[in-house]
């Protein structure tokens, strides 16, 4: 049995690395093969490119790597054509994934989708595309389930892969400084961290002024991350930071178990928030024009995981509007962790949050006991080995009889 899976940015290698584990604990005879990083490759998958190179965000970007996106989708299609894979799961990164589900559509491969693209949330009428690229969805939240099936995917639920066994490291044994930690998480790409580091800082001296004995870490994905930090920490931020600020290289799994708060761009790192029930501030930095677009495109009440899951009915389209606000409007308060959206500077709003529950235990307390409620019921293990099952069920429908030529045939491919 052949598995093709493709992952194309650090979250996605991760939950594919988790996904080729448990196919082989399950399946052992199983071969994985894929485009993605350096842990899919320590788990035993054999990777035709590493993708992990092109975790590029925005349309400009995008265009200006499209000839590398080519070349790999080519790459992709030249493997299902030598060693045909009985199933191709392509795991988030939607915008490479339409193409390569494409390509193994036309050569008769079925296509799984974990963790899928959040149409629900954008684009809804992507879902098109979907029924006829895709044919089964390994869905990561309940909601999110419901939905594909109303429009008419055959999806089964297993969870998010960021509540697996493993994902949240325990808090280190070591003696810690005295001062509660606040963990600042600007995002795991650089055009992340790039729009929204400064702000992250400037809500640090707010909170230092109140709380003084705080200790503050800037969180990187990685060493190069983390010099490009260090590097405008020392220059258009070196006026404005705090007194302990301190800058760490992929230590995020172990820093957030020691965090009293912490001040993140929203993406998935808000589920292992929710894992360790750290109080949090989402904040995402844009431009005027994008938040007026976002508004026509947008289809879900938040745009935090952790709140879409929270709150009722999640699913349902914004208000459009034809210029941003003139002001910071507030947070909602049904969130459970406060989000911002921002054309404006939320660094005044983010800090005020974050001096309240430090220097309020019980309001604090108050967040901690909603954040455990709900990671109760959500933050269930074993996404990768349902997911494993799932596959390995669809993969084996399509492994051809004993004495049979395998695939699709090229008359059938030339149909």
């Amino acid at each position: 049995m052949r598995v093709f899976l493709s992952a194309g940015e650090p979250s996605g290698d991760h939950h594919a690395a988790l996904l080729c584990r448990a196919i082989q604990a399950r399946c052992p005879e199983a071969v994985c093969v894929g485009l993605g990083g350096p842990q899919m490759a320590q788990a035993g998958c054999t990777l035709i490119a590493d993708m992990s190179a092109l975790a590029v965000m925005w349309f400009l970007r995008v265009l200006l790597n499209i000839h590398r996106f080519v070349d790999l989708a080519r790459q992709a299609e030249r493997s299902f054509l030598d060693e045909r894979p009985d199933v191709c799961v392509l795991i988030d990164f939607p915008g490479f994934h339409w193409w390569l589900a494409w390509r193994a559509k036309r050569h008769g491969i079925p296509v799984v989708f974990y963790c899928p693209p959040q149409i629900w949330a954008w684009a809804s009428w992507r879902i098109r595309k979907m029924r006829r690229l895709v044919d089964h969805v390994l869905s990561a939240l309940p909601f999110e389930h419901d939905w594909f099936c109303e429009q008419g995917m055959a999806s089964t639920l297993v969870g998010h892969p960021f509540f697996d066994e493993g994902t949240v490291a325990p808090a280190e044994d070591a003696e810690q400084p005295a001062g509660p930690l606040v963990l600042l998480l600007p995002g795991s790409r650089r055009q992340e961290f790039e729009a929204n580091l400064s702000s992250l800082v400037r809500a640090a001296v707010e909170i230092e002024k109140q709380v003084p004995d705080a200790r503050f870490v800037v969180s990187a994905l990685h060493r190069r991350h983390a010099d490009r930090m260090k590097a405008e920490l020392r220059g258009s931020l070196a006026d404005c930071q705090p007194r302990q600020l301190v800058v760490e290289a992929g230590k995020t799994a172990t820093l957030i178990p020691q965090a009293a708060a912490a001040i993140s761009v929203s993406g998935s790192v808000s589920l292992e928030l929710l894992a360790a029930r750290v109080p949090t501030v989402i904040v995402y930095s844009i431009n005027p024009l994008a938040y007026v677009i976002q508004s026509w495109l947008r289809h879900s009440r938040a745009f935090t995981l952790v709140n879409l899951l929270a709150i009722a009915d999640p699913i349902g389209p914004l208000q459009p509007v034809w210029w941003p606000p003139r002001t910071l409007a507030p947070a909602d308060p049904e969130m459970l962790f406060p989000e911002y959206l921002a054309v404006q500077d939320p660094a005044p709003a983010a800090a005020r949050h974050v001096i309240e529950w430090l220097n309020e235990p019980a309001s604090r307390q108050r967040i901690v006991a909603a954040l455990d409620e709900l990671a109760t019921v959500v933050a269930q293990p074993g996404s990768a080995e349902r997911a494993a099952v799932a596959v390995l069920d669809i993969a084996a429908r399509n492994v051809p009889e004993a004495g049979a030529t395998g695939g699709v045939q090229p008359a059938e491919r030339a149909a």
